[in-house]
């Protein structure tokens, strides 16, 4: 067989997610309560972002956090440890840079040592980024299902000397399992632009001082309302798709006006996009399967609806797929 015939077998290899799962730490954090320690409001917060509360860590640990989505995720889709061959954990904020936190969960859920582990940082696009590597990866693997989940103490990073930066973030984690099928369809694509003024990121050990979030939000949002359209547009023609044939669109949550401005943009209509970042800020790349999980909870996630989930984030990167549930 040729490199063509090849990837036209697998190609025609959808991707099936069987069940999500969540898990976020502590109480809601109110703008009310956070304005307590920074320099904003509510109003303020509230107008630019459309985030209303959010969760942070106190004893929690970021794999405290993926195994709890990890394991409400499997129980919902009543598979056993030994069934999954694949564990991809997406995060830029781990709890340690080495051993990964996919190796953590593995020992946590009790799954087989030759499992194929390995966390995945591509910041907010990370979870989209792990659904196509696992479904590459479980062309290659014995057993049925993995795991991918997307998982954050983004917290832990923030400077709250910087209101412009720390009322947008929140912890949290979501997962799914996936299971290969030739019967629903998996389109997915990705990219990264260079982010040479540094706009979007997290410092890190060459900067010699502790870890912390950084953005320029007018540029951010100008690359956000750029990217999710032509993202949509891209997957809509690689499946012969128009925005009308799309039950739901489930953007990275990162800000409600940015979400605002695709819908008008696209002229679709605005319960199309499935929003809840009001309760949770920017999760990073917990964020979309968070959204799937509330989904899920609400019964809007039935047999045959189409989806598009599209991420983006620092690098910068983007990555976007069209799935059917």
């Amino acid at each position: 067989m040729n490199l063509a015939e090849i990837k036209a077998q697998t190609g025609a290899v959808g991707l099936r997610l069987l069940a999500v799962g969540a898990a976020v730490p502590g109480q809601p954090i109110t703008n009310d309560q956070l304005a307590m320690r920074v320099d904003t409001s509510d109003e303020w917060i509230v107008s630019r972002t459309g985030i209303g509360a959010r969760h942070f860590c106190t004893d929690e640990s970021n794999l405290d956090l993926a195994a709890a989505a990890a394991q409400q995720a499997m129980a919902r889709a009543q598979i056993l440890p030994q069934e999954i061959g694949v564990v991809i954990v997406a995060t830029f904020t781990p709890d340690q840079l080495s051993p990964s936190m996919a190796c953590g969960l593995r020992t946590r859920l009790g799954l087989a040592q030759d499992v194929t582990v390995f966390d995945l940082n591509a910041a907010c696009a990370g979870f989209l980024y792990g659904l196509h590597t696992a479904r590459q990866l479980l062309l290659a693997d014995s057993r049925p299902y993995a795991l991918v989940v997307g998982s954050e103490a983004v917290s832990r990073v923030l400077d709250f000397d910087d209101r412009s930066t720390c009322v947008l973030f929140g912890d949290g984690a979501g997962a799914a399992v996936l299971q290969l099928t030739t019967d629903r369809p998996f389109y997915w694509l990705g990219g990264s632009r260079a982010d040479a003024e540094g706009w979007l990121g997290c410092s890190g050990l060459l900067a010699g001082h502790r870890p912390a979030v950084y953005m320029h939000g007018q540029e951010v949002f100008r690359f956000a309302v750029e990217v999710i359209p032509q993202c949509i547009g891209q997957l809509l023609q690689q499946a012969c798709l128009d925005l009308s044939d799309i039950d739901f669109v489930v953007c990275h949550q990162a800000n409600r006006r940015i979400i605002n401005h695709v819908v008008k943009r696209l002229k679709a209509r605005p319960e199309q996009f499935f929003v809840n970042l009001e309760g949770y800020g920017n999760t990073s790349s917990a964020s979309i399967p968070l959204a799937l999980n509330d989904m899920w909870e609400k019964g809007l996630l039935k047999p045959g609806r189409r989806l598009i989930c599209v991420g983006f984030g620092a690098g910068f990167t983007w990555s976007a797929c069209l799935l059917e549930w």
